[in-house]
């Protein structure tokens, strides 16, 4: 069986963008080809064409063929391997930015579930196709074409996820509860709301939500809410200069700059100030 690799790359510099396509490709891997065992900094969507394989994630091992995706999320640990006899052709695609997490959760992916099975029909395999073509063109416009085919990824795989959930009654009022939670937490972050506040808004125990919170998401809801704070707080150190740490921390809702500044060097590694100068000078994220 001959080997076959090719990459696409976006043209356009990863610069302030919510959200972002890195590159995508497709390949005919060679008899136990394996990546990893490694972690990657972005998402990175596979969809296997033709062969088997194994993708193995902290929490368990699958068993993969024909018709299945399987995503990789950032900072866990995988590893996949295609099969001796009959080895994967797969594509994929790379995507970042601060509005993936919130994109991917809303697909029905997660660290627990990082596996879907699509259909006959599916527009997964022409949307990577479309990227890559996007990309050689080499056009400035190439990012928003990428954007388009990553949304009818997206939106398929929610579709599939929702079905699958509506057959399972429960589990759909699970995901129902945690997208308002995601939802009520992306409107009021800039407020100094707490998670006690958010359950009597929904009308549950707390207890109840940060359970199944991090069952679907793989944190717990203070975290998710700290690191969506964070995330806007980057946005507003790198665009909003003439605003002082202390108001930056206000406006996503901390109104102590002090744990503000704590909990940003916990996240970014820098203190705000340090991230302020350092994205000032050499123009990074």
């Amino acid at each position: 069986m001959e080997h076959t690799y090719s990459v696409g790359s976006n043209p356009v510099y990863y610069d302030k963008q919510n959200l972002h396509v890195l590159f995508a490709g497709e390949s005919q891997t060679l008899p136990v080809h394996q990546a990893g065992p490694k972690i990657y900094d972005y998402y990175l969507l596979h969809f296997i064409e033709s062969g088997f394989g194994h993708f193995t994630t902290e929490h368990r091992k699958y068993a993969l063929g024909p018709g299945d995706c399987f995503l990789i999320h950032p900072g866990q640990l995988v590893s996949y391997v295609s099969d001796q006899q009959q080895p994967w052709c797969y594509r994929w695609a790379a995507f970042t930015g601060a509005d993936a997490d919130e994109l991917v959760l809303q697909a029905g992916f997660s660290p627990q579930q990082p596996v879907l099975t699509t259909a006959e029909g599916t527009v997964i395999p022409g949307a990577v196709t479309g990227m890559m073509q996007s990309f050689y063109a080499n056009k400035e416009s190439a990012h928003l074409t990428s954007l388009g085919y990553l949304y009818l990824i997206i939106g398929e795989a929610a579709e599939r996820h929702l079905s699958s959930s509506r057959l399972a009654g429960a589990e759909s009022q699970v995901k129902r509860t945690v997208k308002q939670m995601i939802h009520y937490m992306a409107s009021q972050y800039a407020h100094p709301v707490s998670i006690e506040q958010m359950c009597g808004s929904l009308g549950y125990n707390r207890a109840y939500l940060s359970r199944i919170f991090k069952q679907e998401t793989g944190l717990s809801p203070v975290t998710y809410l700290l690191k969506l704070r964070i995330e806007k707080s980057r946005q507003l150190l790198r665009e909003r200069p003439e605003l002082s740490v202390e108001q930056v921390a206000a406006s996503v809702g901390l109104t102590d700059a002090l744990y503000f500044s704590r909990q940003f060097k916990r996240f970014c590694s820098q203190s705000p100030t340090s991230y302020r100068l350092a994205t000032a000078r050499h123009g990074e994220k």
